[in-house]
């Protein structure tokens, strides 16, 4: 770019885009566990095994892989907005054709209506790093990341909580069994439809300032000059971008499966105990919650990418290994607070994945490399739930955890190869000797020094 007076604020708006995009991301992940949590009555009222209400869960991994590129090549062409607003849209008609199913014998029209509510989170699951960059200033970005993705795991945390309480298992009223559906299912629809209208009042396309010089500098690279093909390419080529796309699918894809088969490792050792297993997915998801925000925090007071990284996934491995050897014990009090540090170390590394990939890929698309990490998740979480299922049948839940572990064991080796490059940490460094002073947009006070000189783009 040549040389241009740019100025840099905050805006204020920022925290609204945040609160909405959180609360319809917590919507998609509350639809996506709802029938798992409730499998046995689902099966019961459908009339279908529980391998089809499965499938009710799968065609959340399976929608994704196929369809993440054209949904990033959609927000790196059409924009922020766009995405935001399909995402919301989809989730609620998702939510209103299940209403629709609200009889024996409508499971195809239910699956068919989780199908939408799958393609729905292909919009969603990539845009957290997107706004974090678009919106929030250097100091604040990774926090913002990790606010963006609690929301997701905050709609996972009720969908164990909830369901059970809205729809008690009554075998013999079907009646009241759908009464009971009936409310979980237009009450998700009603906030989905006020979600939706929220997004298209807060989303904009961005500030009317770059709350960065990273976003600065991006914005004075005209919209001729990007090719989304040639950014993929780019990403492929970028070796430490491609060991972080296997590391992170490893990390994810296994925590993908141990909270799709917890309900079945823990009745294993603890038979009749369903309902302290679904306590116990809980404690797993809010622990994690609690990791992201602090590995947020610290990313942003330190921006120890790779360090940070790497220690969170060596602590997953050994958080897994203590899980494996204690879930037998006969303790369930033991089994809480294992499953407990297991989440919060797995989940945490969720926010350090899209940080650290935003970082050593800058100035390529935020959305794209979200979006290839997503995928590698997904391809990763559908093999590993269908071969430690299989394990955990075959022989033991030990048997199928330790599959895992192995897997994990490789992530650490492959994270500790990547070369850590900090390009848009240098470039709001000032590096590359720019000079911003960012203030909050309402601000009273006229700051001395706002402009800043672009010598060099890139």
């Amino acid at each position: 770019a040549g040389g241009g007076r740019v100025e840099t604020r905050l805006s204020r708006r920022r925290l609204a885009v945040l609160a909405v995009f959180s609360c319809y991301s917590l919507v998609n992940a509350f639809q996506w566990i709802q029938y798992s949590i409730l499998s046995n009555v689902f099966a019961g009222f459908y009339g279908v095994s529980f391998t089809q209400i499965d499938w009710l869960s799968m065609v959340y991994m399976v929608a994704y892989v196929p369809l993440i590129l054209p949904a990033t090549w959609l927000l790196d062409a059409r924009g922020l907005r766009l995405t935001a607003l399909l995402g919301a849209g989809l989730n609620g008609l998702g939510a209103w054709l299940k209403c629709a199913s609200l009889a024996p014998g409508r499971y195809p029209l239910t699956l068919a209506a989780q199908a939408v509510c799958a393609v729905a989170q292909v919009f969603i699951l990539g845009l957290p790093s997107r706004i974090a960059s678009v919106w929030f200033g250097p100091t604040e970005v990774s926090t913002a990341c990790a606010v963006a993705v609690l929301g997701n795991q905050l709609g996972t945390a009720i969908g164990f909580l909830l369901p059970p309480v809205l729809v008690p298992n009554t075998p013999n009223d079907i009646n009241l069994m759908a009464h009971n559906i009936s409310i979980m299912f237009y009450g998700t629809a009603i906030v989905s439809t006020l979600l939706f209208f929220l997004t298209g009042v807060v989303f904009e396309e961005k500030p009317k300032y770059p709350p960065s010089h990273s976003q600065a500098v991006l914005q004075t690279v005209p919209p001729e000059d990007y090719s989304y093909k040639q950014s993929i390419i780019n990403l492929f080529k970028n070796i430490p971008f491609v060991l972080l796309l296997i590391s992170y699918g490893i990390m994810t894809g296994a925590f993908y499966s141990v909270s799709t088969l917890l309900n079945q490792m823990i009745v294993t050792h603890y038979e009749g105990e369903e309902v302290n297993a679904g306590r116990i997915g809980l404690t797993l998801v809010v622990a994690g919650m609690v990791g992201s925000i602090i590995c947020g925090l610290w990313l942003d007071y330190t921006k120890t990418y790779k360090q940070t990284t790497l220690i969170v996934y060596i602590l997953s491995f050994i958080g897994l290994l203590v899980f494996t050897f204690t879930l037998d014990l006969g303790y369930l009090i033991v089994v809480f607070v294992t499953g407990g540090v297991l989440g919060f170390f797995m989940t945490g590394y969720l926010p350090l994945g899209f940080e650290f990939a935003v970082e050593i890929t800058y100035p390529e698309s935020e959305g794209t490399s979200s979006g290839l990490l997503n995928a590698s998740a997904q391809i990763f979480g559908i093999v590993f739930t269908l071969v430690q299922g299989k394990l955990t049948t075959d022989y033991s839940p030990r048997a199928g955890n330790l599959f895992l572990c192995a897997w994990i064991f490789v992530g650490i080796i492959l994270t500790a190869l990547i070369k850590s490059d900090l390009r848009r940490h240098n470039v709001n460094s000032g590096i590359m000797n720019l000079d911003v002073k960012a203030v909050p947009v309402d601000s009273p006070v006229e700051p001395e020094s706002t402009t800043l000189k672009i010598q060099s783009a890139l």
